[in-house]
């Protein structure tokens, strides 16, 4: 018999981790071999583990999942990364592809996509979307898409990022303190994040981030 696929799963919500860890388990060609609620613990956990498949979720506490994918492309890219997020992938799905992700399955999705997510990701195929692939396809082409007229999409992952926790009600310093990243970097990404969506004061700004980040959670 085959070895099983181990798979390493990755999500700050205790709940979100048990469901994942229960839903593999059902499956006899799947095992999970380690859980983390953060990108440190993912780190050294997939270092122990070494796990074929990662399921790393989009939005963690400390360090975002895109920037964990990120550093797992570099330290271990024998690791197929699949994203998982409550966000629509117009805004989130390439860029983790473009981080290193093989797969992008929102949260919504039923068990079964992120099965066959884990099992295309293992034999080296994509698993996203058909309107995910088609729209990869037209940049790869050089043609128009529509992605870019979200205002969001002007953002890099990194102004994304910060737009995120702004969201989520941090403050500057701690945003500063969640980057590892100095008080006027913030700044500096918060005055191009305006800049990019038309926004003039700060109070707007994080208004707005708010407003974003309760539009993706009722998504």
């Amino acid at each position: 018999m085959a070895e099983p696929i181990r798979v390493f799963v990755v999500d700050d919500h205790p709940l979100v981790r048990e469901g994942l860890a229960n839903l593999i388990g059902q499956r006899p060609e799947l095992a999970v071999c380690g859980e983390a609620e953060d990108a440190q613990g993912a780190l050294r956990g997939i270092e122990a583990a070494r796990p074929d498949v990662a399921i790393v979720d989009i939005s963690l506490k400390d360090v975002s999942g895109v920037e964990l994918i990120k550093q797992l492309k570099v330290h271990h890219p024998e690791v197929a990364v699949i994203a998982l997020s409550m966000h629509d992938e117009q805004h989130y799905a390439e860029r983790a592809i473009r981080a290193g992700a093989r797969g992008y399955v929102m949260k919504r999705e039923s068990s079964s996509k992120i099965i066959d997510a884990i099992h295309r990701v293992s034999q080296g195929k994509l698993a996203i979307s058909d309107a995910m692939a088609a729209s990869l396809a037209r940049k790869f082409l050089g043609q128009p898409g529509d992605a870019a007229s979200s205002p969001i999409a002007q953002l890099s992952d990194r102004e994304l990022e910060v737009f995120l926790l702004l969201g989520r009600g941090y403050e500057t310093r701690r945003v500063a303190e969640a980057l590892n990243v100095s008080i006027k970097t913030v700044q500096a990404y918060c005055m191009r994040i305006k800049q990019k969506l038309g926004l003039t004061t700060a109070a707007e700004l994080v208004f707005e981030a708010i407003r974003w980040h309760e539009r993706q959670d009722n998504a």
